[in-house]
């Protein structure tokens, strides 16, 4: 038997989006405030998040992984950022809803100008963050209104049909593969805990908790979590909370000499039983709820809010999970190779982007060992490729068509790490336009691979390199240069990040991505993504500590879509050395025709095509 595939093709609908606006404004009339505010959050501030929390999208259409709509009795706004401006007014009535890139105005400026002096904003205080709140409570008092906390969330209360709360299986990671036992894990957590002062930590974040027991789970599409939360104190026994059908026996035996197993029910109860004394509790700036803020304050606690120092540990690598990142990047690189040998071929016969996903998550299936896509494929041809995170459906899936471009940015979930990986490639022959973006974001995808930089260098810092030739001829694109990536977590994982915001300092271990891009509206979009792992760098002659990059991706690039006059000496023995590497790596592993395909697809940039 086949199994499911992990991806679906089903057509967001608007249809229903003033319909069930107006009935989220009758419930608002109800309860006596003046609008609401609908992040695309559940309760620990996801990226990705289960079916019963997408109130965004149910409400408004919307399917992005990031953005913030709010309802007042007249109007209706949707705010998101530049991945999404084209994405958005395609998905929702834009006669009902207006859509706002936040490069233009955020929620806090719209709402500061919106709200009317004695109007109520209602929010649901456990899908923002204390910091989100107190934006909130900025603007509405620059309007002359006032916040107002809601016990239930008001989309829920119209929501009919409404999905379960997600109960998936919660199983052990293998200490082989995590490196690290929860004891040592624990021990290190307890040490930053007294080291800071504070007597409690709550693990609010899925990543954190998955990393820190060593635990993997099925709550969330795509990224290996179960949703619960921790609470680590200083001295003592951890507590875990999840649902509590989630672990079986096995799992249990294993867990319990490390914390006690409460039912999630029980968190709120407990954190409050350990808010006596005044006692200093850390919270999770990024993913603790207001509503956790305010239990600790109500018990006589103090809400310390602040980076969870598990998110630290998390993103620096050991050499377990980089020697599994490693092997996995091996397999995932034998499989995107078949496919795109694959898609040469099918596109001089015509393919279309849902026929695409489905060729790539079969040659993925065929390799062994895929848990799961790490986030729906992005595959998009001609014009759909400009939308930087479109999602085919069956109602927008086209045939690639001869002189377009067809961009692909797919990743893979196994055991021993997560994968993210964009090619574009050219259907038939392409322009000289589409030659010299190409070439210009492969110019910024170098200068990223071949940096070398002292410690301490933010992301911020190296993000301009990948762009300069971009803006050499005017141009530049809207998203980051690079997000982090998990060991078999999050393919989006903070706090590391190569973009304008990425402020955290680069550390050996660290994984990140390498994906500078550029977008013409409604013709084309052209995208270049390996991951990339911060390593140590030996300088001659040097006086201070350096770092660099090593690639871990393993596939070809596209050589018609280079214009080798573009690139300098350097750049061009950069792209030779990785295609042999690529060629070299995966050769052996690969049948014959593909085989052959790899060695015309990765011939040294100076020779023609074969």
């Amino acid at each position: 038997m086949t199994p499911p595939r992990f991806q679906t093709f089903d057509d967001p609908s608007h249809a229903k989006g003033p319909e069930r606006i107006e009935a989220l404004r009758a419930a608002l009339r109800e309860i006596g405030a003046d609008g609401f505010v609908v992040p695309r959050a559940d309760e620990h501030q996801s990226e990705y998040v289960p079916a019963n929390a997408e109130r965004l999208a149910w409400l408004t259409g919307f399917t992005g992984s990031a953005g913030l709509a709010v309802v007042l009795a007249d109007e209706a706004a949707l705010f998101v950022d530049g991945r999404y401006t084209l994405q958005a007014p395609e998905q929702v009535d834009t006669g009902t809803i207006t859509v706002v890139p936040l490069a233009e105005t955020t929620p806090e400026a719209w709402l500061g100008t919106h709200l009317k002096p004695g109007q109520t904003l209602a929010y649901d205080p456990w899908l923002l963050t204390p910091d989100g709140v107190a934006r909130l409570e900025r603007a509405a008092l620059k309007a002359g209104a006032s916040l107002r906390p809601l016990p239930d969330n008001l989309v829920d209360a119209v929501w009919a049909g409404r999905p379960r709360p997600p109960a998936g299986r919660v199983v052990a990671h293998p200490d082989d593969l995590a490196g690290e036992t929860v004891p040592e894990k624990l021990a290190r957590i307890r040490a930053a805990l007294a080291e800071g002062g504070i007597d409690t930590l709550v693990i609010s974040d899925p990543h954190n908790l998955a990393w820190a027991f060593n635990l993997r789970g099925a709550d969330i599409p795509h990224t290996p979590l179960a949703l619960g939360y921790a609470l680590v104190p200083r001295e003592g026994r951890a507590a875990l909370y999840l649902t509590s059908q989630a672990i079986d026996a096995d799992l249990r035996t294993a867990l319990e000499p490390l914390a006690d197993l409460r039912p999630r029910s029980a968190f709120a109860e407990d954190l409050a039983g350990l808010c006596k004394n005044a006692a200093r509790v850390r919270l999770d700036a990024a993913t603790g709820a207001a509503a956790l803020k305010d239990r600790v304050e109500a018990a006589g606690g103090v809400a310390d809010v602040g980076a969870d120092p598990i998110t630290a540990m998390k993103a620096v690598k050991n050499a377990a999970e980089i020697a599994g990142t490693r092997a996995a990047h091996h397999r995932d690189g034998l499989a995107v190779t078949r496919f795109l040998a694959w898609l040469d071929r099918a596109a001089a016969e015509g393919v279309s982007e849902i026929a695409a996903v489905e060729a790539l998550e079969d040659f993925r299936r065929e390799g062994g060992g895929l848990r799961d896509v790490s986030f729906p494929t992005i595959s998009g041809s001609g014009p759909n490729g400009a939308i930087v995170h479109y999602r085919v459906t069956r109602a927008t899936d086209r045939t690639a068509q001869p002189g377009e471009l067809f961009l692909i940015d797919s990743g893979a979930q196994y055991a021993d790490g997560t994968t993210d990986i964009t090619r574009t490639v050219a259907v038939g022959t392409p322009t000289e336009e589409m030659r010299d973006r190409f070439t210009r974001v492969l110019k910024g995808h170098i200068a990223i691979a071949r940096a070398v930089f002292p410690e301490g260098t933010t992301g911020a810092q190296i993000d301009a390199l990948a762009r300069i030739s971009l803006w050499e001829a005017g141009l530049d694109y809207d998203h980051g240069t690079g997000h982090g990536v998990g060991a078999f977590l999050s393919v989006h994982e903070g706090p590391q990040r190569i973009a304008k915001t990425g402020t955290v300092p680069l550390k050996p271990g660290m994984i990140l991505s390498n994906e500078p891009g550029y977008y013409r509206s409604r013709a084309y979009g052209i995208r270049i993504e390996n991951l990339i792992l911060v390593e140590t760098r030996a300088i001659p002659g040097g006086d201070r500590p350096m770092l660099g990059f090593e690639t871990l991706t393993l596939a070809p690039l596209d050589r018609r879509l280079i214009d080798p006059v573009l690139l300098g000496p350097a750049e061009t023995a950069w792209l030779d050395a990785y295609h042999a590497r690529v060629r070299a790596t995966l050769s052996p592993d690969l049948d014959r025709s593909t085989r052959d395909w790899l060695e015309a697809a990765t011939r040294p940039l100076g020779e023609d095509a074969a």
